[in-house]
């Protein structure tokens, strides 16, 4: 169930984060969990190797250059407010000194506690800590096998070391799972993460593939339970939705076959224009974003994929007042760009710009003032059925435009449909009734 709009503010306000995937598999540069060859394929397409060559990787895992505090040091930089790391993938490959298996990080050639560190160097760094576990385990011999009773005792012990051991933990990022609903105790499960972390938020993984695979119906209580505190569209940009938060989870490289989570040499990394793009995309959108990273095997991060973070620094500077404790609206987000307000402020994030002209919907307010935040020469006209923007000179970067307009003060602006954006799909007349940009119907980004 939804945490109440309090605990979920530093979330809600903080836009950012950080997804890391790691693990043995990048001493063979395969995908984590899909590149071994012994799973569903209900995700085909990607290159395997066999089980036992898959399951040996761990033993040459040795990332003797990997530095926590660089990385969480890096993220901060970059203006983002929480990290997730995968503590444990599909594979069964568990990143911290879990006392239910030997298929661990304590049992490679590196020996440390990855978990531990990168804890430590969150809480030391301000930043809020979350953990990615997979409830799919396709190396566990209990896993589905009779009632699953022996799997759910293994995987509710290891949520209960990563709750325990490692001080505030401030988001749970289930992934994945298979079977019915008679194979798990979802119940018990959320009762122990909350008691735990009282303050914890969970995403609505916890059950997704249970409701995938239609392994009849569940308790009404339990499947409000497992919906979690928000959704997660999942390498792409999920579309505008200020009724339920969401964040889109998405890889900054992207691998010709299905990948690119976790560290793949011949991947291609997203520029850092798309990047801020894909940012800008979700905040305007009413979500957020967790941008994903894939170290290698050593430990240092990709070099395309740091540059892109160290970039991020000045950007944030320079335009993070149209991102954080701002809410996405009033104009509905598209291909054109999308909008943030924070009081009277409105900031337009301007993707594309035609002949140098923006036309957007009239605003029930006057624009008092109007200001490109990168410095580009900018005037906003309003006319009675327009207001027209105009850049009145080169943009000086290669990176999309943010005007901020100043608005005078009054009640709050309801959310106005844009030609060619989502709204004109989903029907204009029910974003023209809505007076609180909060009350928006439906659930659009949910996979």
């Amino acid at each position: 169930m939804m945490k109440s709009d309090q605990s979920m503010k530093w979330w809600v306000d903080g836009k950012f984060g950080l997804f890391i995937h790691w693990g043995p598999s990048s001493v063979g540069g395969v995908e984590i969990g899909w590149g071994r060859m012994s799973h569903p394929h209900d995700h085909p397409g990607h290159p395997q190797v066999s089980d036992a060559e898959y399951d040996a990787y761990y033993h040459r895992f040795d990332p003797v250059d990997f530095d926590a505090d660089f990385i969480v040091r890096t993220a901060k930089q970059a203006g983002m407010k929480y990290i997730v790391f995968t503590t444990k993938h599909h594979d069964g490959f568990s990143n911290w000194h879990t006392q239910f298996s030997d298929y661990s990080i304590a049992h490679t050639p590196f020996k440390r506690d990855i978990c531990r560190e990168l804890a430590d160097a969150v809480h030391r760094h301000g930043l809020k800590l979350g953990w990615y576990y997979s409830t799919r385990d396709w190396f566990h011999p209990d896993y589905l096998v009779g009632d699953n009773s022996k799997y759910n005792d293994f995987y509710h012990g290891q949520i209960r070391e990563l709750l325990t051991q490692y001080g505030e933990v401030s988001l749970l990022w289930f992934d994945h799972v298979a079977g019915t609903w008679a194979d798990y105790r979802f119940r018990e499960l959320f009762e122990m993460i909350h008691e735990l972390q009282p303050g914890i938020l969970v995403n609505n993984r916890a059950a997704r593939f249970v409701f995938g695979h239609k392994a009849g119906q569940p308790d009404p209580e339990i499947a409000e339970l497992t919906k979690g505190d928000f959704d997660t569209p999942e390498g792409r940009i999920g579309v505008f939705q200020a009724d339920y938060p969401w964040e889109s989870c998405i890889h900054m490289s992207v691998h010709a076959e299905p990948g690119g989570w976790s560290y793949r040499p011949d991947a291609v990394t997203s520029s850092f224009s798309e990047c801020v793009k894909m940012l800008a995309a979700c905040v305007t959108g009413c979500g957020n974003l967790l941008l994903n990273i894939g170290p290698m095997a050593n430990g240092r991060l990709r070099p395309e994929e740091l540059e892109n973070l160290q970039l991020f620094a000045p950007w944030i500077e320079t335009y993070g007042e149209s991102l954080y404790n701002t809410k996405g609206g009033p104009y509905i987000n598209g291909e054109w760009g999308g909008a943030t307000m924070c009081g009277d402020d409105l900031y337009l994030h301007v993707f594309q710009w035609t002949e140098g002209h923006l036309k957007l919907p009239p605003l029930p307010r006057t624009v008092m003032s109007c200001t490109e935040l990168g410095g580009e020469n900018v005037t906003c006209e309003q006319l009675q059925r327009d207001l027209v923007l105009t850049l009145n000179s080169a943009k000086k970067s290669g990176v999309h435009s943010v005007v901020k307009l100043q608005l005078e003060p009054g009640s709050p602006v309801p959310f106005i449909a844009v030609d060619g954006s989502l709204a004109e799909e989903l029907g204009r007349a029910q974003y023209a009734a809505l007076e609180n940009p909060m009350e928006l119907p439906g659930d659009q980004s949910r996979d």
